[in-house]
């Protein structure tokens, strides 16, 4: 995790800062980072993978202001571009909302609905609960196609679409997005085999080795899979 941020990077070594007897405060190691030009930059650019100027039917917003308080109560779902030397690709993510993790994933050619349908699958085949969920995602063609919507319906998940053009009103499956691009997919790949196994091995340390802000520096899969097993002992 070579782009990690410095309060992560703090968590993850205070352990073997105590066992080397390394006395350092988060403050200190930031200015420590700064004096070696260590600090990450935050990269900024933008590509629109949105097109929302369609006749075909848009969802209320089921998300904003929900109170979500389990895992796989509601999925987050977007699409972003990857260049490989070959071409430019794109990569569609399903992530759980309360533990962040991502559930499915799927890297092609295009960002046609067929294509951007398979990593929906994949966080269904992965979901641990048979509980109906919310799909949340921008207006999109590809999430309001008909063949999106009928995996939706098929599997009990209730469509949910952010208001207009309110970006923000997406903004954890954009943030999850920047991560992978920033801090991992760091480097342009030859084509679309060496970059899909970097994806692979991307998204397996974020969900398993990656501390969250705001899951109180726990992985996604850890908070995943102890709310679920709360949830499972709690209802037994």
């Amino acid at each position: 995790m070579p782009k990690i941020g410095t309060r992560k990077l703090y968590y993850l070594l205070s352990d073997k800062f105590s066992e080397m007897s390394v006395k350092i405060g988060r403050d200190a190691l930031f200015d420590y980072l700064r004096s070696e030009n260590m600090l990450v930059k935050p990269r900024k650019n933008y590509t629109k993978t949105t097109n929302s100027k369609h006749w075909l039917r848009k969802h209320p917003n089921l998300y904003l202001g929900l109170d979500v308080k389990e895992p796989e109560q509601v999925f987050v779902s977007d699409i972003t571009y990857i260049k490989s030397q070959e071409k430019t690709h794109y990569l569609s993510l399903v992530t759980d909302a309360y533990s962040r993790k991502i559930m499915g994933y799927h890297l092609s050619d295009d960002m046609s609905a067929e294509n951007v349908v398979k990593a929906l699958r994949m966080a269904i085949k992965n979901k641990r609960t048979n509980k109906s969920s919310i799909h949340h995602s921008d207006r999109g063609l590809q999430y309001c196609s008909d063949v999106y919507q009928k995996e939706l319906k098929l599997n009990n998940i209730t469509p949910s679409m952010t208001d207009g053009y309110d970006c923000y009103q997406n903004a954890l499956a954009e943030r999850v997005n920047g991560i992978l691009k920033n801090e991992f997919l760091l480097y342009k790949c030859k084509n679309k085999e060496e970059l899909h196994k970097l994806i692979d091995e991307s998204i397996e340390i974020y969900n398993n080795k990656r501390p969250h802000l705001n899951l109180k520096m726990k992985t996604p899969n850890f908070v995943h899979e102890k709310t679920d097993e709360e949830s499972l002992h709690r209802s037994n």
